[in-house]
């Protein structure tokens, strides 16, 4: 039960755990009614929390209280993940049971217990069961909505298969007119797919948003014409330098393959096996992060010892071969002494404080704490390891000599192929075998997801990452996507029943796309037709359409003082009319006009010069649809447009001097008058 929650009050509040075994225990022999001991417990749990058990998170306490009492009365509590509670709940009421930010003990519980003592009742009178207590509830409730189960049918068809896989891939394309809020929406359906509750509030949204953005999760990239294979797949880039060295001058030019937008977050999907939370979920907070490289990453006589260091569970570190145990070297001096004394690295007499015979056994004897956070590189640009350091120096000296040196490691993600460093760090790594990494450089959100990405004890249940594709429709799409037209396909994404994997052309390595890596675009339909959208991409997503929505405007007209939903849509109407439906007016031109200054603003800078451009200039159509044409060939004082009558040059017969008009903007001080909108 949490046993990962108690190891680490132990370890990092050993004075707290006394009082935390005496909440269980005080939960556990209570005779009051569940909702008031659970709240007891809560309060007294989150109070450790405060005063430093920061393992004690929201859900850690959820999952520990009501493990304990469901000990004591299965009829009154069960076990409780609260991502898998509040799923399940979600299914059953269309609600979220457990929200930190607006959590009511008394009243969840109360929430809760009368769910399940409806579904007790539902299961032995309707569907003549005999469930023994709110224990036989909880395990139908796991497997009833437990997404690595295979259904059980009566068939064995391809679609029957794919139902059964863990994740079912989203390639979804929302397409419609500019100003209809796609964009925004790919926030709102990212967030949905990433697994978290749904916000109506947009502020809300937008920073859960940020969020899954910083760690990774989510990555957005705007197609253009300019977009290639090599910018979204891989590709070749020159380079300079020695990859395992800092000398960018030793090693002249090369081409090195680099794995574009959509490899990198592929790579995250496909070696993430789930997250880890409450009590178990490691932060960042307060721990030093280190870079430290175990042996030479492009020499294969090192490579044993980094599996060496995996499988042992600890970290190696080379240099002098000397024993640094003695308390005398927490000096500094005293190594310096040692190394000029017993060193065997050539040239050890003239040692100081730079040399790193010196720099590198004082980092590790005397700079890592337990509970530091090592990045393992591999090269200068990638890493392939993270762990946490848990034990303090060791000297273990070999029969063939070096690597003797030892700390204690819990490694947290191990991905032997290795990731681009830009994922978690804006730097290349530097040669040095163990130095400190600079936290105004680290990607925090990110490595805290790395570290947290394998952690997951029994199946794996691995987090969803969204790519949003804004304009999908601006770049070649044959020519960007490549092989994976074929790839994306739900029924062969890695996991499915036809799961394919081919070998990419500069890199050469067999590649698949993982389940849980969603693809989102945009597409505006102003821009260029679905109809002229590839073949192949169409079939290979949902389209989904989104229309100006005049309804959305209700706040912004009370503000204006106008009827914008009547505006609006009267202007697509006629727009329909006189060009087609893909071409009208989204609701967002409007939707934060606050003022008629604001509104008029709006028209004057946004809505007429597009209008301008759909119709080549033709301003005898603009007019139309603003509401200012006329059948006469006089001038015009019309509501946005005025028309005056050009007089022909001098020498023009009347056969061919057909009347020619100048089209105006009204001014600033004339205003607009929308009459000839709402009144229509």
């Amino acid at each position: 039960m949490q046993w990962r929650t108690v190891y680490r009050i132990k370890q990092n509040n050993p004075d707290l755990l006394g009082e935390f075994y005496g909440i269980i225990g005080q939960l556990v022999r209570t005779d009051r009614a569940a909702d008031e001991a659970l709240m007891q417990a809560f309060d007294a749990l989150r109070d450790l929390h405060a005063r430093g058990a920061k393992s004690l998170t929201f859900g850690g306490c959820l999952n520990i209280l009501f493990s304990a009492l469901s000990m004591v009365r299965p009829n009154e509590a069960v076990p409780v993940t609260i991502t898998r509670i509040n799923e399940a709940w979600e299914k059953l009421t269309g609600e979220i049971l457990f929200v930190k930010s607006t959590a009511d003990m008394a009243s969840d519980y109360h929430r809760f217990a009368n769910v399940y003592a409806e579904l007790f009742d539902i299961m032995r009178d309707d569907w003549q069961w005999q469930p023994q207590d709110w224990l036989d509830i909880q395990w139908f409730l796991w497997i009833a909505f437990d997404k690595t189960l295979e259904p059980v049918t009566s068939s064995d068809t391809n679609e029957n298969r794919e139902a059964q896989m863990p994740i079912r891939p989203v390639n979804l394309i929302l397409y419609g007119p500019p100003g209809t809020g796609k964009t925004f929406s790919t926030a709102a359906e990212a967030v949905r797919l990433c697994g978290e509750p749904e916000h109506k509030d947009r502020e809300t949204l937008m920073q859960v948003y940020q969020q899954l953005l910083s760690s990774g999760r989510i990555e957005f990239v705007t197609f253009h014409q300019s977009m290639s294979y090599e910018d979204f797949v891989e590709g070749r880039q020159p380079m300079t330098g020695s990859d395992d060295g800092e000398d960018t001058s030793s090693a002249g030019f090369r081409l090195d393959t680099v794995p574009g937008i959509f490899r990198r977050i592929a790579k995250r999907a496909e070696t993430s096996r789930g997250r880890s939370i409450g009590g178990d979920t490691v932060t960042v907070a307060n721990r030093q992060v280190f870079k430290m490289s175990i042996g030479e990453a492009s020499n294969p006589e090192d490579a044993p010892l980094f599996e060496e260091a995996i499988e042992g569970g600890y970290t190696l570190l080379g240099w002098e071969d000397i024993d640094w145990s003695d308390d005398k070297y927490a000096n500094r001096e005293a190594i310096i002494e040692a190394c000029k004394t017993k060193g065997r690295i050539e040239g050890h007499t003239d040692v100081n404080a730079l040399s790193g015979s010196v720099q590198m056994p004082f980092i590790f004897r005397n700079l890592v704490r337990k509970g530091d956070v090592v990045v393992v590189s591999k090269g200068n640009s990638l890493f392939r390891a993270i762990g946490e350091f848990t034990g303090d120096y060791e000297f273990h000296p070999r029969s063939e000599g070096g690597y003797a040196h030892r700390r204690a490691m819990r490694w947290l993600w191990v991905d032997r192929q290795g990731v681009s460093i830009t994922e978690i760090y804006t730097r290349r790594f530097s040669m040095k075998a163990l130095y400190m990494l600079h936290d105004s450089e680290l990607n925090v959100p990110a490595l805290e997801r790395y570290l947290n990405s394998q952690l997951i004890d029994g199946p794996p249940e691995p987090e969803s990452f969204v790519l949003i594709i804004d304009e999908i429709n601006r770049a070649n799409i044959s020519k960007v996507f490549g092989e994976l037209i074929t790839l994306i396909e739900p029924d062969k994404r890695l996991g499915q029943p036809n799961a394919l994997k081919i070998r990419l052309p500069y890199s050469g390595d067999d590649f698949g796309v993982p389940s849980n890596l969603h693809i989102l675009g945009t597409m505006n339909t102003a821009d260029r037709s679905i109809a002229l959208l590839d073949t192949a991409l169409r079939r290979r997503f949902t389209f989904q359409e989104m229309m100006p929505n005049p309804s959305l405007l209700i706040d912004s007209a009370e503000a204006c003082g106008l009827n914008l939903p009547r505006i609006l849509a009267v202007i697509n109407e006629r727009v329909e009319y006189l060009y087609d439906r893909e071409h009208q007016i989204g609701h967002a031109y409007f939707i934060d006009c606050k003022s008629r200054a604001d509104l008029d603003a709006a028209m004057r800078k946004k809505v007429i010069p597009l209008l301008a451009e759909y119709f080549f200039e033709d301003w005898d159509k603009i007019a139309a649809v603003l509401g200012d044409a006329a059948s006469h060939s006089g001038s015009i004082k019309g509501g946005f447009l005025n028309r005056s009558v050009l007089k022909p040059p001098n020498g023009l017969n009347d056969d061919y001097a057909l009347p020619r008009f100048r089209w105006e903007i009204r001014s600033e001080d004339e205003g607009f008058d929308y009459n000839g909108l709402t009144e229509a």
